[in-house]
Order: C-alpha cells, then sequence, then structure tokens
C-alpha cells in the first residue's frame, strides 16, 4: 500500500486533549491518528509516508521522552513536537538536543501549533526523498562488479587514468573500459555527478 498523504500522530492520555488536538488538526486538511499511550502508538507499523508526531511530554507508563529515546534506539525516524503542562527549560532543551522540531507549553495558541506541523512534515519529506536517492544512488554502487568498484573510488578522488591504472597494475584502455561502464551504471553525466554521487553514500 503506497502511503504519500501527510499524517500527524497524536499522543496524549488525555482523551479530551486528544480529541481537540484532533479536531484542529484535521481542520486544516490533515490525516490525524490518536493513541492514549506511547506503547499503543509503538504497535503502530511505521507509516510509509511523510510524518510527524505530536506528543504529550508526561503520561504514565512510558513518558514522551521515553518514547522519543526508544524510537531512535529502533532507528525509526520521525519529527516530534512535544506539547506539555508541565514544561521545564532542562526537559525542553533535552528534547530538542534529542532532535525535537519543538517543545510548545499549553496553553499554546493554536496557529503556533499548526505551524509546527507544518515545518515538521516538510522536514520528514524532506528526509525521506533524500533518503531514497542515497538508497537509489547506492543501488548503482552494489550493481558494479569488484574491479569497477575499485575503478569508481579512485576516480572520484580525481586520479587520471594513467594514475589508477599504474595503482590497480592494468591498462590505461581497460581503465577507461571500466571507467565508461561505471559512468553508464551509475548514470552519471559527468565526473562531478560521479563526485556527488559518491558523498551521498559514503560515511562520514
Amino acid at each position: 500500500m503506497i502511503e504519500d498523504d501527510p499524517i500527524v500522530f497524536i499522543v496524549d492520555d488525555d482523551k479530551s486533549v486528544r480529541n481537540s488536538l484532533a479536531w484542529l488538526v484535521e481542520s486544516v486538511g490533515i490525516k490525524v491518528e490518536t493513541f492514549p499511550s506511547a506503547n499503543e502508538f509503538l504497535k503502530r507499523a511505521p507509516y510509509c509516508g511523510p510524518a510527524c508526531l505530536v506528543l504529550d511530554v508526561r503520561m504514565p507508563g512510558l513518558s514522551g521522552l521515553d518514547l522519543q529515546n526508544q524510537l531512535a534506539e529502533a532507528g525509526r525516524t520521525i519529527p516530534i513536537i512535544f506539547i506539555t503542562g508541565h514544561g521545564s527549560i532542562p526537559m525542553s532543551v533535552k528534547a530538542v538536543k534529542a532532535g525535537a522540531v519543538d517543545f510548545i507549553e499549553k496553553p499554546f495558541d493554536d496557529q503556533k501549533l499548526i505551524d509546527a506541523i507544518n515545518i515538521a512534515l516538510k522536514e520528514d519529506e524532506k528526509y525521506r526523498l533524500e533518503h531514497a536517492e542515497i538508497n537509489n544512488i547506492q543501488r548503482r554502487v552494489d550493481s558494479l562488479t569488484p574491479r569497477e568498484h575499485e575503478v569508481f573510488s579512485l576516480v572520484v578522488t580525481g586520479m587520471l587514468n594513467k594514475q589508477i591504472a599504474f595503482d590497480l597494475g592494468m591498462s590505461e584502455k581497460t581503465v577507461k573500459v571500466h571507467r565508461a561502464r561505471v559512468m553508464q551504471k551509475m548514470k552519471a553525466e559527468s565526473l562531478a555527478d560521479l563526485v556527488r554521487m559518491a558523498e551521498k553514500v559514503s560515511p562520514h
């Protein structure tokens, strides 16, 4: 199933807060799913489209900060907006340092929350596009033969064909053949293209 529509997940143990937040978000045309606890949210399969999480900080059982940590440990990337009636500066600093988009104290202005949600959804969409591009490039890299991979690794450092030939113990003509195949398989139109691709998939 393709999931393209942006969605906002709301996790709050207070039913009236969940309902009012859901009404607010739906009023601007964004899909919503609500959960009464962090554990209930964790049972939901990861969403494949742009999403963000509006999360109460203090809840029975797993707190909002606990959920943020668990999602990070599981490698689930989703922008989080914390809402709280018991905010503190150290708590908000901790949440933002751990990657939260915003930390909003109750009572809050409706527009402030909607603005934060729009920013979060745009961030998530941008992340997903970048991640998809990196996966696409990695698949092309994986399609290279071991020898082509060696040539690719040296070409993107700026080495000339004759230097690569010397380094790999082959003729310059053979390097040119491998280089042409690398350019074709990587769908690169220029050396600059190839270098940019290498940068995107190289570990930093």
